[in-house]
């Protein structure tokens, strides 16, 4: 007669025998990483990208000078703890500190945008604080004082007081290609670097005061515009005078710098409506059962619509793996129907859109023009 463990044990065996052979063949989804190894980063970095396309400006720093306003909104829709996607250069990682994504994705289709973000690794994981970051980034001196709990303010109030160096720039920049080609093992060709100095070159010669299409190859008449420079955008603050940028505390910035240090900030090449990089990204996320929290577009709609590719952007989003708390954070504009939010004086402001509305909202065939996309994000 058997014991309760033994009948037990035999009606486990049971019931193996009769769903063993469906699972067989099965194996768990492989999960996200925790980190990724050198070879991991560059190959996914590569293998998602198109080849480069035209954009109308270097945007070396954004010009959406409201974006922290939606922070807090933002923090309650977004989940912690998925997968950030964005465009453009730095605002992505103040967004990153606000929802904390365990994975985070840079897609543009400017090679120089993928180019700026490896200096923006290089600088993070070469920096040990804040102000180790601010003195790297425009090739100045550490000022004496300042402490990991100095403000942004402070950080750059001590900043302002010193000049640029050439000789530091020269040995910064030295670091920066050593540390990306030696120790992270970055194939740069001579091309690539000579793109990448010229960016950072424009972060020495112009100093905090760098702004939206600053930067080679732009056109000069856009320099004198009232676009809001790179220390105006950090300063910044939310509605309610909070500051949120990814220099406002150290706890941001080190949140930031230990994603660069693990290779899970990955810059990527493409179109949002081409027919590889987004759809990529969505295969790898699928397969390892990974959901979308964030996706920063900036204003990137509005070309798609220019261009009559805002279709194709759709039907690449469909394929991405979403929740109820998946969401666009957006740069709307007044002037397209937008009256939510607060707005800068250029009557821009960011806002937010589920990710699963919007596929649902084309599919039944609601937008069908920038204003209908800009009148239903709030």
């Amino acid at each position: 007669m058997l014991s309760r463990r033994g009948s037990a044990g035999v009606l486990v065996l049971a019931l193996f025998a009769l769903v063993g052979p469906s699972l067989a063949g099965q194996s768990a989804a492989p999960a996200l990483p925790t980190t990724l190894s050198n070879a991991d980063f560059w190959a996914l970095s590569t293998g998602m990208s198109e080849p480069g396309g035209f954009f109308r400006s270097e945007n070396l720093v954004s010009n959406e000078h409201t974006y922290q306003y939606v922070i807090p909104a933002l923090q309650q829709a977004a989940r912690p703890g998925g997968v950030y996607l964005g465009v453009a250069p730095d605002q992505n990682f103040t967004y990153m500190a606000a929802v904390q994504p365990r994975l985070a994705f840079i897609l543009d289709v400017r090679r120089g945008n993928l180019l700026q973000h490896l200096m923006y690794k290089a600088v993070f994981e070469l920096s040990r604080d804040r102000a180790d970051f601010v003195s790297r980034l425009f090739s100045k001196a550490r000022p004496a004082g300042l402490t990991t709990k100095s403000s942004v303010l402070e950080l750059f109030s001590a900043y302002a007081r010193v000049g640029g160096s050439e000789a530091l720039y020269k040995r910064n920049a030295a670091a920066i290609k050593n540390h990306l080609v030696a120790t992270r093992g970055i194939p740069l060709s001579d091309e690539d670097w000579a793109h990448l100095e010229s960016i950072y070159f424009s972060f020495f010669i112009e100093g905090p005061a760098v702004r939206y299409t600053s930067g080679p190859g732009n056109p000069r008449g856009f320099r004198g515009s009232r676009f809001p420079t790179y220390q105006e955008m950090i300063v910044q603050t939310d509605y309610e005078g909070v500051p949120r940028s990814y220099l406002a505390t150290e706890g941001n910035f080190r949140l930031i710098k230990g994603l660069h240090a693990r290779n899970l900030i990955v810059p990527v090449v493409g179109n949002f409506a081409g027919p590889k990089a987004l759809r990529s990204i969505g295969r790898y996320l699928r397969a390892r059962a990974a959901t979308v929290s964030t996706y920063y577009v900036s204003n990137v709609e509005q070309y798609l619509f220019q261009d009559r590719l805002f279709d194709a952007f759709a039907r690449n989003v469909a394929v991405l793996p979403v929740d109820g708390r998946s969401t666009f954070v957006r740069s709307v504009s007044n002037r397209f129907g937008y009256s939510g939010g607060m707005t800068w004086d250029d009557g821009r402001a960011s806002a937010l859109y589920p990710i699963a509305q919007f596929v649902r909202d084309h599919e039944l065939g609601l937008l069908t023009s920038y204003y209908d996309l800009n009148s239903r994000s709030r």
